[in-house]
């Protein structure tokens, strides 16, 4: 039987608003198993980016338990916790969380760096992943002098950087124009046929959810349905 990357078993997360307990996730079981592309799709306060911050052990589960890579994450330490992520989870985040001071090679090198890899091996990973998302001819550039679906392209580049087995993107194309949105997700359909890797989304957009394997609904913090994507959908661009 195949093991998944992450398994959620009865996962709630509770956030303490005053005197009053609001459950932002309730009751959350799903698994995601290697080599697929999922999204998570939800209005907005439907629960969607907790969930997301739990998926990628950002975030602790109030009540249940959260395995990554058959490993129950509970009994780790924050250290052991962080080591694990920077291994076998890469990161997307909406508002690219690049560092403004690197150029966009030593941003993608930026993870490579805490995982003790030798500078000559960071900096030929992060041309090769900047050559495969456009931005060959970008490497000296800083955030600034790049627009927002360059600067999304390298976060890209970046969350690749330790050829992690699972990739989390949160909201990937929110703050970029349909053209340049597009192109990301291209490019995250390009690298997971090509590296294999897990990807999971976390959208609102029913065109972007759209490119996935596997959908999950979610509303008022729980999954109300999932439906599995027909091969024409799924590559429809």
């Amino acid at each position: 039987m195949e093991k998944s990357i992450i398994r959620l078993q009865d996962v709630w997360k509770t956030y303490q608003m005053g005197k009053v307990e609001v459950p932002a996730v309730r009751g959350i079981s799903l698994e995601i198993f290697p080599g697929t592309f999922v999204s998570i799709m939800g209005p907005s306060g439907s629960g969607k980016s907790t969930l997301l911050n739990m998926i990628g052990c950002l975030d602790f589960p109030s009540k249940g338990k959260i395995f990554l890579d058959g490993q129950d994450t509970s009994i780790l330490s924050e250290s052991q916790l962080a080591q694990a992520r920077g291994q076998k989870i890469g990161f997307i985040f909406q508002q690219f969380n690049l560092l403004q001071h690197l150029t966009a090679l030593e941003n993608v090198m930026l993870p490579m760096v805490f995982q003790g890899q030798e500078e000559e091996q960071r900096k030929a990973r992060a041309r090769y992943l900047l050559d495969l998302v456009g931005l060959g001819d970008r490497v000296d550039h800083l955030p600034s002098e790049l627009s927002g679906g360059q600067r999304q392209r390298v976060a890209i580049a970046r969350a690749f950087a330790n050829k992690p087995q699972l990739v989390i993107a949160d909201e990937p194309t929110g703050n970029l124009d349909s053209h340049s949105g597009q192109k990301i997700m291209d490019i995250l359909v390009q690298f997971h046929k090509e590296q294999k890797g897990t990807i999971v989304v976390v959208t609102h957009d029913s065109i972007i959810a759209n490119y996935s394997q596997k959908i999950f609904h979610i509303i008022d913090g729980q999954i109300v349905q999932n439906h599995k994507q027909s091969e024409q959908t799924i590559w429809k661009q």
